[in-house]
């Protein structure tokens, strides 16, 4: 799938809330040229919701003792909650994957996710090895089992989502740390939001600091495909474009 011995930036962000880390996400989707170094981006979240693409904010009502950002994700789905999560973006040449479907490129793509768990003595699959998961007829990003969701004992554990545009092919995703402890909205739409991700690192004794579990989440994908790894920041160009989006764009209140 990817090449070996070729090279990604990888960005080690911070916490971010939902607002910067989408303009984030969107900045590096439509600044990158054919040229350029595929990018690996590692962070985490202020306590945040963010809903789907194509989704009303409307239709939701969520509480703001406890959540102070919201934003729209670059690609599908529902309402999720952040802040317990760590979270990567990838964001690769459309080229460098053009001999894979869709389904095909997820499961590449999620192979290094799974060497992240497993290197914390988890036993993990794919929902669609597992004979005793109904599969939903969804493709990707709803809620229920899709085939290429993780599993680790039969339960769903993180999330990941895919967006493909000419020039690159953008996927997103999140280990969930910790266990929400409270609802955290008073819709109808998201009281399972809770258990979105299924569970969590924490449920399978598993405590790791976000320093840690990073540095482990970039060592698994760097091994799992054999990629020299370069740190990196954000380029000039893509401050600007994330500044420009943040006003333009991620500027609104609910």
């Amino acid at each position: 799938m990817i090449e070996e011995k070729s090279s990604f930036r990888v960005i080690k962000d911070g916490q971010n809330c939902a607002k910067i880390n989408m303009a984030t996400d969107d900045a590096l989707i439509s600044s990158f040229e054919n040229n350029d170094t595929p990018i690996f981006r590692v962070y985490h979240w202020t306590n945040s919701f963010t809903i789907g693409v194509s989704q009303d904010f409307s239709s939701y009502s969520f509480t703001n003792d406890y959540v102070g950002d919201y934003a729209k994700r670059v690609t599908g789905g529902g309402v999720l909650f952040h802040g317990h999560d760590l979270s990567y973006s990838l964001v690769i040449p459309t080229e460098l994957l053009k001999s894979y479907n869709i389904k095909q490129s997820y499961e590449k793509i999620c192979y290094f996710l799974i060497n992240f768990y497993k290197k914390l003595g988890l036993k993990t699959n794919y929902a669609k090895d597992d004979e005793s998961v109904m599969l939903s007829k969804s493709e990707f990003c709803q809620v229920g089992f899709e085939a290429y969701d993780i599993l680790v004992n039969g339960q769903k554990i993180g999330g990941n989502a895919q967006r493909r545009t000419k020039k690159v092919i953008f996927q997103h995703g999140s280990i969930p740390l910790y266990t929400v402890k409270k609802s955290n909205t008073n819709d109808d739409k998201c009281n399972s939001i809770d258990n979105r991700y299924g569970i969590s690192l924490e449920d399978l004794n598993i405590n790791l600091t976000y320093e840690k579990a990073k540095e482990l989440l970039i060592d698994s994908f760097e091994k799992s495909f054999n990629v020299e790894l370069i740190s990196s920041q954000l380029t000039q160009k893509e401050i600007n474009k994330k500044e420009e989006l943040l006003k333009d764009k991620y500027d609104y209140t609910i």
